[in-house]
């Protein structure tokens, strides 16, 4: 494929997505920009979801970190599933019952401001590096496959992506972003089922004979019995419920959403939906890994160096032509679905947590409107400076990075949320911060020296499950003779 022919389908996709927000954000209102008016269709809010959960982490990296790591991201995304029941019979409820617009409001309410700023403020940080992360990802293959042939520096294909981005999500918020996710995961989606259909094409294979070439695909086992490795089944699926409590359900990208909603029931229907649908499409992104480096020892195709690049390398230069266009739609829609929703949500608990606005006296609508834009042009210009420096820093599979940050930083999260749940205590919360960046220090310096001090254990993601127990320690030791009158 030309990189004009490239050009010209992401030129086109914009379109269909600028199309989609007119329409959504006419007579938008800072409701409208927050929580869609709690007018979403839960059914859209659903299928939206999965492009949040997906982006192009799960589309570029997971197919290729197989040829590594085997189908051991399975026994995660069950553990998925798990955390998503327990945001839907625990979290949810106690969102809807405070009438929320930020997650994060629930610690102001329980312990007081620091400890919602501390929620805020490493849920910023969260976000801003997995939002990166993901974003340099997709861009990454775009810079590679059409604008180097070009000359055009990667700084500016970044700058060119964020600025489309900020042209649908403006306005509309969250009211736009209910209806271009749906699009956008439906076309991811559509990306990994085509992508099958090609290269079982290619192979001469029907569905059973795919289905058959991944069970004997040296790369399909699942099941690790040996705790010491970070592939044991266990740790994985007992990580991967942590990973989506923390992820989702204290995460406000995600909940924001959700809280969208016409009703608490329509959030939990969502929620049980998204559970079974996102352990299907992972799947499907595991045996399309399979498959594909299957056809590459058939065909004898010299493997990418970097594993992120053996779909994209198969795709646009070997697959065909209609392969390479169905991973061009996909991955565009996961170029743009990887950070559109989060400029909204940072900007939403920004204002909020850290600003105050839906508390302050003199915050009009007009006030509140003018310091968004400011705030969302703000998250533009940050996300841009990240993902310059994921450039010059990054140089391993990026779904890895992904969730080994979220381990340090989505910890306190967990251990705050935890503690006002499952406790009365009051703390002294000015202090609370202070337990916040601790904890994951310790987890940092752990991690650096598990092989040493721990006789060979090397963490994975369990490392997030440390994370939230130190907070929850240190909280305890800062706890107050007062209890909460909260009934959390």
């Amino acid at each position: 494929m030309s990189p004009g022919f490239i050009l010209s389908c992401i030129a086109g996709y914009f379109v269909f997505l600028l199309t989609i927000a007119w329409f959504t954000s006419r007579g938008a209102t800072n409701q409208s920009y927050f929580l869609a008016n709690k007018s979403a269709p839960w059914l859209a809010v659903a299928i939206g979801l999965i492009g949040d959960s997906l982006s192009g982490v799960t589309f570029i990296s997971v197919p290729g970190a197989v040829g590594k790591n085997q189908f051991s991201y399975l026994p995660v995304v069950l553990g998925y599933m798990v955390g998503y029941w327990v945001i839907a019979g625990v979290l949810l409820p106690l969102y809807y019952r405070l009438q929320l617009t930020s997650i994060y409001g629930y610690l102001g309410t329980r312990f007081g401001p620091h400890a919602q700023k501390t929620g805020s403020v490493f849920f910023l940080l969260s976000r801003t590096l997995g939002a990166a992360a993901r974003l340099y990802l997709a861009a990454s293959v775009i810079q590679a496959f059409v604008f180097d042939k070009w000359g055009i520096p990667f700084w500016l294909t970044v700058a060119a992506i964020i600025a489309l981005i900020l042209v649908y999500t403006f306005k509309g918020g969250i009211k736009t972003l209910v209806w271009t996710d749906l699009f956008q995961s439906a076309f991811l989606v559509l990306g990994v089922v085509l992508s099958l259909a090609a290269i079982g094409h290619e192979l001469g294979l029907g569905l059973g004979g795919m289905v058959d070439a991944v069970k004997a695909s040296p790369h399909s086992q699942w099941f690790f019995a040996d705790w010491a490795t970070t592939k044991n089944f266990w740790r994985q699926l007992i990580s991967g419920a942590a990973i989506a409590i923390v992820m989702t359900g204290l995460d406000q990208n995600s909940m924001q959403k959700n809280l969208a909603c016409r009703s608490l029931r329509d959030a939990q229907k969502n929620l049980c939906l998204f559970s079974v649908v996102v352990v299907v499409v992972n799947f499907f992104f595991l045996a399309l890994g399979a498959l594909l480096y299957h056809y590459a020892t058939v065909k004898g195709i010299a493997l990418p160096e970097r594993t992120d690049l053996l779909f994209p390398t198969l795709a646009l230069e070997h697959l065909g032509l209609f392969a390479a266009l169905v991973f061009i739609i996909g991955l565009t829609a996961a170029t743009f679905n990887s950070a559109d929703s989060v400029l909204t949500t940072l900007t939403t608990s920004f204002l909020i947590d850290v600003a105050g606005v839906d508390s302050r006296g003199d915050a009009t609508d007009e006030r509140t409107t003018k310091l968004r834009h400011t705030v969302h042009l703000g998250f533009a210009v940050v996300l841009l400076l990240v993902i310059l420096g994921f450039r010059a820093l990054n140089n391993s599979a990026v779904i890895d990075l992904v969730l080994s940050m979220a381990g340090y930083t989505y910890g306190p999260l967990l251990g705050l949320f935890a503690f006002g749940l499952f406790t009365r205590w009051q703390i002294r919360e000015a202090l609370a911060p202070v337990v916040c960046v601790l904890s994951p220090l310790i987890c940092w310096a752990l991690d650096a020296n598990s092989k040493a001090w721990l006789n060979g254990y090397v963490f994975g993601f369990e490392l997030l499950i440390l994370n939230g127990a130190l907070t929850f320690a240190g909280l305890c030791a800062l706890r107050s003779g007062a209890q909460s009158s909260s009934s959390a």
